[in-house]
Order: structure tokens, then C-alpha cells, then sequence
């Protein structure tokens, strides 16, 4: 299978996505810029592939639907998979996703955030933006408890991405929909289910952050993500979510199980050839809280800035700690050739016209 050998090339320049459309050119990304793979896809072939990695009932459901969620191992390497129709026809939007993750360290984030697993009870929201690193650190916090605590730990992804052994804790993960018909289903059966630990790959609806507030409070100790830029613009997020009129009451929610907001963005070091997180930690002290009672999230950022000595980190700080570290951990989609591979690859992004123009002539180069 062609689209077998474009993720082994991808993993190869040390990619982190792979972007594939009908009849237009194979693009990667590697260390956050666009490059093409010097590929073209064809129509066929991508159908053809489709049908192949969907299955006759999920093949169905993307005729339908006009897009799918997948995710599994390609060539040895474990991918996170949109399937998509555009004007040209079928797409694919690829996360190439380390072969493993272990702990926090592997991830090349702070040992401190460690603390946000140590309670029992509580919610933890990993936030960031698109393509932030998010649901590694997620299966990294999963990993620091697998490897330390025994606890029984229920996840609920939509597609399952990083799969975990047991060790210490006992872990089960279910994919929606395929192990259960919504997020809001899942959790309410997840309650019934005996967890300490509930994990939830994204709060999307206000049902489900209903759910995971109501969760959290219940004695079960709650992680789950979100996108947002800041720690203050997650919590506005999740309060945003609910009718005024009961604004007030969940803020008084949230405050009372809130264990800590983690925020995070990819730096890339150019000295490493390596992109690492940049956090931003809230945790919930009593100065937190009361903010968060109040209402006046955009104080949040001063309750960051003078908790250090709490354990809190503002990006800033968090970069001058980037900047005094030597210690870093190679990250899952580099490999050891490729300083030697990407001499021959350019270092420049491919802007929005470059991409079209070379779509462009492909087509002409069709007709």
C-alpha cells in the first residue's frame, strides 16, 4: 500500500502530520513547517485506501457523514487519522504519534507536574491549541500513575490514540462510538464502573462538562482536555459554556474541585533540533478559587505569576526553566538520520500559495 510507504518516509524526516488530498501533492510537516514529500496522491488510490483502512461499515458511515475518525498502527507507527471530502475529493489529515510514551520526563516536560495526579479527587484540564502536544501529555500523566499508584483508571477518547499496559494501575480505554454511542453516555456508564481515575480525551459540549464537573465532585479524580490559549481562557471556556443564569453556581463548581489547569504550546529549539512544551500551570489554591468564585478570570494570570513558590509556572518562567535545561529526551517522530536526512530537505514552510501553485500545475499536468 503506497499510503504505507508515504507514513514510513514521513516518520523518517522526523514528521508530525501528513496531509494527503486527491490528485494534489503528499505534504508534511515537520517541526511545525509544511514541506512536500515530493509525492502525488491519486483519486483511486486514495478510495482504494479508504475503503481499505475504514472497513465496509465505517466506509459507509464516511458516505454518509463526509468524514471519519481513525486511529491504529501504519507501518509500524501508530496515527491518528481524519478522513475527509473536499472539492477534490477524499483527504487525509495524519498525526504521527510516538511509538510509546512513559512519563513526563519522555515528553521532556517538568518533573513538578507531577503533582497534578497526586490527589484522588478533583479535575485536571489539559489545554492548548490544535497540534499543541496535548493528548501526549494526557498518556504521560496516564503513564506517571500506571507506573506508581494502583488505581483503576477508565479512558474515553474519540479515536483512541496512545494504548496502555497495565502495570500498577488497572487501565481500560474505550474509543466513542465505537465502545460507546457518546461522550455523555460513557460517562455516566463510567460512573457505574468503580474508576479512581477518569480520563476524557476533550470536553466539547456543555453536557459533557456538566458531566465531568459533576464527576470531579463525586470523589473520582478527573483529566481531561480542551483547546484553549491560556489556563484563564479554559476556565472562561468551560464557565462561557452553561446559560447565564447558572454561571454562578458553576463557577462555584469548578472552584471547589479544581486541582489544576495545564496550558501548552511547542517551542521549537533550534540548537536540539527539537520541539518541546511550554507550560502554564494554574493550580487550585485558595487565591485561584476565590478568583475563580468571582468570576474575574482575566486576574488568573496574577495568581500565576505570584505562585511560584506554590508550584505554578507562567510561560515565561516556564521558558527561562527551557532555557537553563540540558537534559532533553529525543521526541517520538525523530529518528537518528535525521539531521542527515533534512540537509536535503528545505528548512523553509511552504506558504498557502506555493501549495496552490503546485496544485495547480498537477492539475494542468493531468489535463
Amino acid at each position: 500500500m503506497i499510503f504505507q510507504e508515504w507514513i514510513r518516509r514521513a516518520r523518517e524526516l522526523g514528521a508530525s502530520d501528513l496531509h494527503v488530498e486527491a490528485d494534489g501533492p503528499v505534504i508534511t510537516r515537520v517541526r511545525g513547517k509544511l514541506q512536500p514529500l515530493g509525492e502525488t496522491s491519486s483519486a483511486v488510490d486514495l478510495q482504494r485506501t479508504s475503503e481499505e483502512l475504514l472497513g465496509a461499515e465505517g466506509w459507509a458511515g464516511f458516505l454518509s457523514r463526509g468524514s471519519a475518525d481513525i486511529s491504529l498502527e501504519v507501518a509500524g507507527t501508530r496515527c491518528r487519522i481524519n478522513l475527509f471530502r473536499t472539492i477534490r475529493g477524499i483527504a487525509f489529515a495524519v498525526r504521527l504519534l510516538a511509538p510509546s510514551i512513559s512519563d513526563l520526563r519522555s515528553c521532556n516536560l517538568h518533573p513538578g507536574l507531577r503533582r497534578l495526579i497526586e490527589p484522588t479527587t478533583g479535575l485536571v484540564v489539559i489545554s492548548g491549541p490544535t497540534g499543541s502536544g496535548k493528548s501526549t501529555t494526557l498518556a504521560a500523566l496516564i503513564e506517571e500513575m500506571n507506573a506508581t499508584q494502583a488505581r483503576n483508571i477508565i479512558t474515553l477518547e474519540s479515536p483512541l490514540e496512545y494504548v496502555h499496559m497495565n502495570r500498577r494501575s488497572f487501565i481500560r480505554q474505550r474509543e466513542i462510538p465505537t465502545h460507546s454511542a457518546s461522550f455523555e453516555q460513557a460517562i455516566t456508564d463510567a460512573l457505574r464502573e468503580n474508576p479512581d481515575v477518569l480520563v476524557i480525551s476533550e470536553m466539547r459540549t456543555p453536557e459533557v462538562m456538566r458531566l465531568t464537573l459533576n464527576a470531579a465532585e463525586t470523589g473520582h479524580l478527573v483529566l481531561a482536555t480542551m483547546h484553549s490559549a491560556t489556563c484563564a481562557e479554559a476556565l472562561t471556556r468551560i464557565c462561557m459554556s452553561f446559560p447565564a443564569d447558572i454561571q454562578g453556581s458553576i463557577r462555584a463548581q469548578l472552584a471547589d474541585c479544581l486541582v489544576g489547569v495545564l496550558c501548552q504550546r511547542l517551542d521549537y529549539l533550534s540548537n536540539r533540533r527539537l520541539r518541546v512544551p511550554r507550560c502554564e500551570l494554574l493550580l487550585g489554591s485558595t487565591g485561584a478559587r476565590g478568583t475563580i468564585r468571582a468570576g474575574t478570570f482575566s486576574h488568573l494570570v496574577n495568581v500565576i505569576q505570584s505562585g511560584g513558590e506554590e508550584g505554578m509556572w507562567s510561560f515565561d518562567r516556564y521558558g527561562r526553566w527551557i532555557e537553563q535545561h540540558n537534559e532533553w529526551a529525543p521526541t517520538g517522530t525523530s529518528s537518528a538520520g535525521e539531521d542527515k536526512r533534512s540537509s536535503a530537505v528545505t528548512e523553509e514552510a511552504m506558504d498557502v500559495a506555493e501549495l496552490t501553485e503546485l496544485v495547480h500545475r498537477l492539475e494542468k499536468r493531468g489535463h
